[in-house]
């Protein structure tokens, strides 16, 4: 349920040492999976990182949202990248304001499309992990 909290994990410390400061973070295990970074810059109102399984990583200004309720983000810009993309690429992206459209990987209802082994294996590769 929470495979992917490596993950959200990953893009914590991608986060470290850039000026950004994480309020509050939880992993939510519903359909579709998704995990939420709350984060405030050194100016602004705070803003999220929030992934989910089947669009990837997204941010926007933090709204409101806690562990077993959707993230509601205002101004929301799509990262690309694919389900699980870099995480220092993602923050790289997301600090320089870039996004793109959003795009449908999947289906959290397709569950033998091969996603929970692609999980495994970049959480292996980022944390050098077997889940």
């Amino acid at each position: 349920m929470n495979r992917s909290a490596p993950y959200t994990t990953a893009l914590m410390d991608a986060l470290a040492g850039r000026d950004v400061r994480i309020l509050a973070a939880w992993q939510d295990p519903q359909d579709p999976r998704d995990a939420t970074i709350v984060l405030r810059r050194s100016v602004g109102l705070p803003e999220a990182l929030v992934w989910d399984e089947e669009t990837g990583l997204r941010a926007g200004r933090f709204v409101k949202g806690r562990q077993g309720e959707r993230t509601e983000l205002a101004d929301a810009v799509y990262l690309g990248g694919g389900l699980l993309p870099d995480p220092q690429e993602a923050v790289r992206r997301f600090l320089a304001g870039a996004g793109g459209p959003r795009v449908v990987y999947r289906r959290h209802t397709d569950t033998r499309d091969g996603f929970e082994d692609y999980l495994r294996a970049r959480v292996r590769e980022i944390y050098g992990l077997d889940l």
